[in-house]
């Protein structure tokens, strides 16, 4: 088992339209210290600083190096969104939410972490900020609109119509809940997003990147990692977990936190 001692340190840092809640996991105790490119994680559609559980202080632990991840406005301790979210949702993130917490915490370079939609930011992040990324890894992200995508959103939504289902995302969003939750299904759902991808952006990569992703996962068939990895230019790294859905850090911790610290080694 990865030893988890750690600092860790919350704070909130000023957005364009409102406060971004903060977590850096430091490890053995340190202070905070970004000499060395700290990994940033970012979330997923539902997720949040919390639902990465306890392994941001294993990926500090396994990796020795800080890790810093955020709730995006809309989602968990951050400010409520103010507007419906827009197609180019991904894109803002990379230009405007990620640079302010970047500069705000005195960032210079980086490795980007990113969890299905959280994994296309984090590519965003990477093309757009290629002189001070170090590194990108992606966990069960989508590359482009996939009817395998929109069906497991469709379950989900589904799903979600049953009162305590929803109550489990009230439990980290609050009365942000229900946009979290309107944001994923009617943005990915609407015909206007189907022909969105990460070819242009893919493509224009040049540094180290490790793909993760799970054989069964429910929001994206092994189409995504193939194609993630045939399109860029740098160096790439394709893991394909058996018997895996969606959330691999999750569901094979150990194995996640094992390819990680070999790759950024």
């Amino acid at each position: 088992m990865t030893s988890t001692s750690h600092h860790t340190q919350d704070l909130r840092v000023e957005s364009l339209h409102g406060k971004l809640f903060v977590r850096i996991w430091s490890p053995d105790h340190q202070s905070p210290c970004f000499d060395q490119a700290p990994i940033v994680l970012f979330h997923d559609s539902l997720g949040c600083v919390e639902l990465w559980r306890d392994f941001p202080a294993r990926l500090a632990a396994a990796t020795g190096k800080a890790v810093v991840a955020y709730d995006r406005l809309g989602f968990g301790r951050s400010d409520p969104h103010p507007d419906e979210l827009t197609f180019g949702f991904i894109a803002d993130e990379a230009e405007r939410a990620f640079p302010a917490v970047k500069d705000q915490l005195g960032i210079d370079d980086f490795i980007a972490f990113g969890h299905s939609v959280g994994g296309a930011m984090a590519t965003l992040c990477a093309d757009r900020h290629r002189m001070h990324c170090h590194a990108l890894i992606t966990v069960a992200a989508q590359a482009f609109v996939e009817e395998h995508t929109l069906e497991g959103i469709r379950v989900a939504k589904e799903n979600f119509r049953q009162p305590e289902q929803l109550q489990r995302l009230v439990k980290y969003h609050g009365d942000k809940a229900r946009w979290v939750l309107d944001a994923w299904t009617e943005t990915w759902l609407s015909p206007a997003y189907a022909h969105w991808t990460l070819e242009e952006e893919i493509q224009s990569l040049d540094c180290p990147l490790l793909v993760i992703h799970g054989d069964q996962d429910e929001f994206g068939s092994r189409l995504h990692p193939q194609r993630i990895v045939q399109l860029t230019e740098g160096p790439s790294r394709l893991l394909l977990m058996d018997d895996c859905g969606h959330v691999p850090h999750r569901e094979k911790p150990e194995a996640v936190l094992a390819a990680v610290a070999d790759f950024l080694r």
